[in-house]
């Protein structure tokens, strides 16, 4: 009998709640469960204790057992610390395709040309300097002014 970890679904309509059942996973998802190992209520905070509860003694002697975890039992158990941390693929599908990329960067090339120009208008005035006399000829010229 394949045993599998996994999360049968509870709750009403957009109300989801989950329970970490240990299952044959010939059975529907829904369906006859082995034993009931904790719950999981996605609509708590991430932060919450309450959110993911397990038996962990019973997860372990199942999964001692030969049951398989389901990948988002699996993820639990690795925040749990019972598994090792598994390296998952994540594939490109999220990244922008070659025409967004394009267009993102035709937006940034305009949105970035307005502000070199008011700065190309304020680099001259930053270059030209006036030409200050050297300490010594102001101190000099200062000098005879208090004599008088």
């Amino acid at each position: 009998m394949a045993m599998k970890i996994r999360l049968a679904r509870a709750g009403s309509k957009k109300r989801p709640f989950y329970r970490v059942v240990a299952a044959d996973s010939r059975m529907p998802r829904d369906g006859r469960f082995i034993e009931k190992l904790g719950t999981y209520n996605p609509l708590l905070s991430k932060d919450s204790e309450e959110r993911v509860k397990m038996d962990m003694e019973r997860v372990q002697y199942w999964l001692g057992h030969g049951a398989q975890p389901t990948d988002r039992v699996a993820r639990m158990l690795e925040a749990a610390g019972v598994l090792p941390a598994k390296e998952r693929n994540n594939p490109n599908k999220a990244k922008p395709g070659k025409k967004a990329v394009e267009r993102s960067e035709e937006k940034a090339a305009k949105l970035a040309a307005p502000a070199e120009e008011v700065a190309a208008e304020e680099a001259p005035a930053e270059d030209v300097t006036t030409e200050e006399a050297p300490a010594e000829e102001v101190a000099a010229e200062e000098a005879p002014a208090e004599k008088k």
